[in-house]
């Protein structure tokens, strides 16, 4: 029997009809964007539950081997940036275990948006393309994907028109914004539906995004 990930949780005023799973960066935690549940500024009849889990701490090679929250070790800062596919596979398990308790609390898995930023995004992308079962959408903040050919042959024929909120900021200069668009050259290669939105700013998330991503999830539940 595993544990299932640690986190923080925010819940609606009334009955969640969906769930958005939300994953932080390298070093963070899930505390690190519980704040934007509120400035998201969804409507009462939109209610969604957030969950924000913890990464296991594990030693990162690249921050000479420091122990710190990680979905997965990265090796070096090459173009590729040598993530670790086998720590990938484990977090996405430990994602799908996520995915699996919402659907026990009865949310349907196509009202189950997976988001995330940095290595969060590279979580939710590989988790949201892979996932067996037709997902709400996937929101992927200033991320990148390291292993796309694996990826896309695990990728899920129920996710093939699964929406993707896409997001980069021009000025990021720990994960470089042509990153990003290499992501969005990928999926639109793959008749993916991306929605790609540009922002002028570092490794971080901005006033207009969380305008965009709020936008983006009205639409989800709407259709």
């Amino acid at each position: 029997m595993t544990t299932r990930l640690s986190g923080i949780e925010i819940n609606p005023h009334t009955q969640a009809i969906g769930s958005v799973i939300w994953l932080h960066g390298l070093g963070a935690d899930g505390s690190d964007f519980a704040s934007i549940v509120p400035e998201l500024q969804l409507p009462e009849n939109l209610p969604l539950r957030f969950i924000f889990p913890n990464a296991p701490s594990i030693p990162v090679t690249i921050n000479n081997h420091f122990v710190m929250p990680a979905w997965y070790d990265i090796i070096s800062l090459t173009a590729e940036r040598h993530a670790d596919y086998t720590g990938i596979e484990t977090s996405t398990k430990k994602i799908h275990e996520l995915i699996e308790y919402e659907k026990e609390r009865g949310i349907p898995a196509e009202n189950i948006i997976l988001a995330g930023f940095s290595q969060g995004a590279v979580m939710a992308l590989t988790t949201g393309l892979t996932y067996p079962e037709r997902l709400g959408g996937i929101v992927a903040l200033s991320g990148y994907l390291p292993h796309p050919n694996q990826v896309l042959q695990q990728a899920s024929t129920a996710n093939q028109a699964i929406p993707i909120f896409l997001a980069h900021g021009t000025g990021d200069t720990i994960v470089a914004h042509s990153l990003g668009e290499s992501v969005l050259s990928l999926l639109q290669k793959n008749h993916y539906p991306v929605e790609w939105h540009s922002y002028t700013m570092p490794h971080s998330v901005c006033t207009e995004e969380i305008r965009d991503i709020a936008s983006f999830l009205k639409k989800v539940y709407s259709d």
